[in-house]
């Protein structure tokens, strides 16, 4: 089996590392992408013109001429949860395997979302900036978590964590999810009237398209703090930038945004009244190697004919690796 990783060197050093591929390489031959720049159309097609499986990085698409115009691939396997770029309706169509890495990610996620409550809440980056621009910051009065309200908008396995711990330190934890039934659920606009920190996690679709709009900004409690590291999809940058500059809000953190790999927009992470990274918060080394290591598992169920967990269309797969 000749499989294709996709990941640049950076890219390879932070989002797969030597384990993962020292796995990969006893499945077959490993071809791996030494350019800067993200893998992708042509260049794509034309690196894996040879290969039966593609490990993708997130940043390389997978559109219908890429299963079209190769006969020999099997699997596109994408070491992610996101598969919006994926053309898998053209894959299945080809007869072409497409898989998805599980949440690996839950807890380093959950994690920093308390990091940002707590810095929000205190200003700490912002101190720490002026002291670095030789200026001494004003001591301001701080917010304390406990007691404080936290509402949730969307109850996967990160909202559930962040819930637990926002629980855990004396937080008033309220959850929005229309097709979670397991938990007491509050209104979307009550949610967004109570909390004291908002933090959406729902999943990006047509429908959570700008969820976050100038109408839910406008409900929000005022001081209240905003929260994403999900998807920049659910937000209204403009809204939120308006939102802002009103002083409706007292601050925003963000992990995500819509600039390009899912980054924060530079414009708004270099408010003062913002904290922003750079998509990192699922960057840890337990979380990269829970995705990396499944989409080695991925490969090697594939090589021996069967469907791996995270297959996305099973049913439509009808390419097999040749002897």
């Amino acid at each position: 089996m000749r499989i294709l990783l996709t990941h640049s060197p950076e890219a390879r050093a932070l989002y797969y590392g030597e384990r993962a591929l020292a796995g990969l390489r006893k499945l077959g031959e490993v071809k791996l992408h030494e350019g800067p720049a993200p893998l992708e159309g042509e260049a794509l097609i034309t690196a894996a013109a040879d290969c039966d499986v593609i490990v993708s990085y997130r940043q390389s698409p997978g559109p219908a001429a890429l299963f079209e115009r190769l006969p020999k691939l099997v699997a596109f396997v994408r070491c992610a949860i996101d598969i919006r770029n994926i053309d898998v309706a053209a894959a299945s169509k080809a007869g072409v395997l497409v898989t998805q890495a599980s949440a690996g990610f839950v807890a380093s996620v959950a994690e920093m979302v308390l990091g940002f409550m707590v810095d929000l809440s205190r200003g700490i980056t912002r101190s720490t900036m002026d002291y670095r621009a030789g200026r001494v910051p004003k001591a301001v009065m701080g917010k304390e978590l406990r007691g404080s309200t936290l509402g949730i908008i969307g109850y996967g396995a990160i909202g559930r964590e962040v819930s637990r711990i926002g629980k855990a330190l004396g937080m008033r934890v309220l959850v929005n999810d229309p097709y979670v039934k397991d938990v007491e659920q509050t209104s979307f606009d009550e949610l967004l009237r109570r909390s004291d920190y908002v933090v959406p996690l729902a999943v990006a679709t047509a429908e959570t398209e700008n969820l976050m709009n100038a109408a839910a900004f406008a409900k929000m409690k005022p001081g209240a703090f905003f929260i994403n590291v999900s998807r920049g999809n659910l937000v209204d940058e403009q809204a939120l930038e308006a939102a802002l500059d009103a002083e409706g809000l007292a601050g925003c953190a963000m992990d995500v945004g819509r600039a390009p790999d899912q980054m924060p927009t530079p414009r708004l992470a270099a408010r003062r009244d913002v904290i922003a990274t750079p998509h990192a918060a699922g960057l840890t080394p337990a979380a990269i190697e829970h995705q990396s290591l499944e989409t080695v598992a991925q490969a090697g169920e594939i090589l021996k004919g069967r469907a791996p967990k995270g297959a996305v269309n099973a049913g439509h797969w009808t390419r097999k690796v040749k002897g």
